[in-house]
């Protein structure tokens, strides 16, 4: 791994339509990073990226740009179930990496992943970027203030109509169980969960309930889990992405109030409910969503401050997952 007192070169695998607003940008702007490269499967496409964003190279073949000597670092911004084969090739390369959300599609790969570069002793990182957002980094405050007491339990509601997508039962990647085994649940459950250990501590005990109710496609649709995090605080969650309208709500509950919040709502507020009233905090998000999570990887290579969201927390999500599924 070269030394980190220059600027860093990134190129990005899978330059699609997360990496235009909520992740590409900031690895050209934090400072010490350079976006040197880019990859899509069909050069054109890797081309016109290239060209938009002032790029100074695109391929179409990945591990040409893994092997690039000239290439510091990889983000994987592929859907999961390449992230496995990527990931093993960067970290045969030596360098640092950060994946995009879920780790891997199961828990077994992901640990692979992470023993492939822990092994190597080289810096992993995973875009669960609300460990970094700023209105979660505020809510951990208050927990971690005691502002609400002891915490007691956790629960979340997600619940959304099928998209139209899905009613002409059209291909998405996102709902095809080689891709992503419990579907909605896979992409967005994950970002939430994560966020809990995050906010609460890692999750000793958890368990649930998954099924397709609608045959619109064969990944999951309904999904229901109760869980122990190790300090003792209790959690339930419903994912369900059949019904009627879309509801989204987390309650925080302590010996001394209450937090209510979305994972997902950007105009939605914290609130932070005690004796002493109610208070509403909004905190907006950075145009680009993953801009603080990027910028926390800088500090780690050139401070040693370490990042929040690495291989090893992300591999617990995925234990998280694979458990709620029924897979182990």
């Amino acid at each position: 791994m070269k030394s980190l007192n220059k600027s860093i070169r990134w190129g990005i695998i899978g330059c699609g339509d997360v990496t235009e607003i909520k992740s590409g940008p900031p690895y050209q702007q934090i400072p010490g990073f350079e976006l040197k490269a880019v990859m899509r499967r069909t050069l054109s496409k890797a081309k016109d990226y290239a060209s938009r964003h002032g790029v100074e190279e695109y391929y179409d073949d990945a591990k040409a740009l893994i092997d690039h000597p000239e290439i510091d670092a990889i983000y994987i911004a592929t859907p999961p179930d390449s992230h496995h084969q990527y990931a093993l090739q960067v970290a045969e390369a030596g360098k640092i990496c950060c994946i995009e959300k879920p780790l891997a599609p199961s828990y077994a790969q992901s640990t692979a992943i992470v023993e492939a570069f822990e092994t190597r002793n080289i810096p992993l990182f995973v875009a669960y970027y609300r460990r970094t957002l700023p209105r979660f980094v505020q809510l951990k405050k208050w927990l971690d203030d005691n502002e609400i007491g002891e915490v007691r339990h956790i629960n979340w509601n997600l619940s959304s109509p099928p998209s139209e997508v899905d009613l002409s039962k059209s291909y998405n990647w996102r709902t095809d169980v080689k891709v992503a085994p419990g579907g909605y649940f896979d992409d967005l459950a994950s970002h939430g969960l994560d966020l809990f250990v995050y906010l609460l501590g890692d999750i000793s005990e958890i368990q649930g309930i998954s099924l397709n109710q609608q045959g619109l496609y064969e990944a999951k649709d309904a999904i229901t889990a109760c869980w122990l995090h190790q300090n003792g605080i209790t959690g339930t969650g419903s994912w369900n992405f059949g019904t009627a309208s879309r509801e989204e709500q987390v309650h925080i509950y302590g010996s001394k109030g209450k937090i209510t919040f979305s994972v997902f709502a950007e105009d939605a507020p914290i609130v932070l409910d005690t004796e002493e009233g109610k208070h509403e905090l909004s905190v907006a998000h950075p145009r680009h969503i993953q801009h603080h999570h990027v910028a926390a990887m800088q500090e780690q290579l050139l401070t040693g401050k370490l990042h929040p969201s690495t291989g090893m927390t992300a591999a617990h999500t995925s234990w998280v997952m694979d458990k709620v599924l029924g897979k182990i």
